[in-house]
């Protein structure tokens, strides 16, 4: 799937849309900063992919500090059969930028 831009995820969060959002950032990123999504972080993906298993076929949206962990956590998720997964683009720096 096509990945995100921040501004297309900052409309979606203020409607309130439904898709699975996950955060791969480490736990003291997401404490320090985060958007309400789901921590998961990069390292532990692969041992936790029974938490998601459930979302294989529905959008899930993933973002961590600049879309870089996020593209591989997106690529990563691709050959384990998850099919609709976005990065989001710049991730939560972007996002924050747009705020500024």
């Amino acid at each position: 799937m096509e990945d995100i831009q921040v501004e297309e995820l900052k409309e979606r969060l203020d409607k309130q849309e439904s898709f699975v959002f996950i955060d791969v950032r480490e736990e003291w990123e997401y404490e320090e900063d985060n958007l309400g999504a789901l921590n998961i972080p990069l390292g532990t993906l692969p041992h936790q992919l029974d938490e998601i298993n459930q979302y294989k076929n529905q959008e899930i949206i993933i973002h961590c500090r600049s879309g870089a962990r996020s593209g591989n956590a997106k690529k990563f998720l691709e050959t384990k059969g998850f099919s609709k997964v976005r990065n989001v683009i710049g991730g939560i720096n972007a996002f924050r930028a747009l705020e500024d």
